[in-house]
């Protein structure tokens, strides 16, 4: 087959990150379905420097004389390639807005196509697959397309992810780093807030996001209205914030919630 017969450059320089569903549709638009043609074509570029394999389906565009080696790889665009479905969300989602206050090695991204707990591993990133919540029923409401390198991401919109980060805290590091990461987040549409929180039905995640947005009522111009469709749905006996009963903490009554003092004081914030 002659290589040149399909013309390839267009396609890596649109896309910095490819599968191998991506390149088939290609390739298919243009009149060349089989897939050994693909194969073939793969092979080729990938002999001749173009693009180089990050795992078995998924490979990367290599920019003119730059190396494997040495090109950048975007994680969160690897991340969004890893499953058909995945929705960047929890801490990655914080990091895909600027709104974390510190990086992870860790990635996570929301998926129906593998197995919860997957993970895969690039250049010191852990990239792992969790379902999303069952109590959505197979919808994934709450998610935005952004541009990244002219191609389309798929997270978790800020007020899908305060939720989502407060209901599983664990797919975010500890709660100095929740609240950190979530006071960077400047506005939010508290009545989408709140219709997620209660779609999830879960008592002690609604109680978290009702104290959270009690804590921060001026900044985030919080009304009672907001607070008083949340707490109808608290526990109806005291639970905990974190998952450890062990550490102590202060009971919040309005919230049935018992909170540490290092997160109601925000101890973090004083000076050492």
């Amino acid at each position: 087959m002659n290589k040149g017969s399909v013309s390839l450059p267009n396609f890596f320089r649109s896309h910095p990150i490819f599968t191998s569903e991506e390149l088939a549709a290609f390739l298919k638009d243009r009149g060349s379905p089989h897939p050994r043609n693909r194969e073939s074509l793969v092979r080729y570029h990938r002999d001749r420097g173009a693009i180089f394999q990050i795992r078995k389906g998924l490979y990367c565009s290599l920019p003119l004389g730059v190396s494997a080696k040495d090109c950048p790889v975007d994680s969160y665009l690897l991340a969004s390639k890893l499953a058909s479905d995945a929705v960047l969300a929890y801490h990655s989602a914080l990091d895909v807005y600027g709104r974390s206050y510190s990086v992870q090695q860790r990635i996570v991204y929301i998926t129906l196509k593998a197995p919860a707990g997957a993970s895969f591993n690039f250049r010191g990133t852990t990239y792992r697959a969790v379902s999303p919540p069952k109590q959505l029923g197979g919808r994934e409401p709450e998610v935005q397309h952004l541009d990244r390198g002219g191609q389309q991401l798929r997270v978790t919109t800020l007020e899908r992810t305060l939720v989502d980060v407060l209901d599983r805290p664990r797919l975010s590091g500890g709660w100095e780093e929740i609240w950190r990461s979530l006071e960077m987040i400047p506005y939010l549409d508290l009545d989408h807030l709140i219709q997620y929180a209660l779609l999830l039905k879960k008592r002690t995640t609604i109680a978290r996001v009702g104290f959270y947005l009690m804590q921060h009522r001026e900044p985030l111009m919080v009304e009672e209205e907001h607070l008083k469709r949340l707490r109808e749905h608290r526990p109806g006996s005291p639970k905990y914030l974190t998952s450890d009963p062990a550490i102590s903490g202060r009971l919040i009554p309005e919230w049935n919630l018992i909170v540490p003092e290092s997160v109601i004081k925000k101890s973090w914030e004083e000076p050492t």
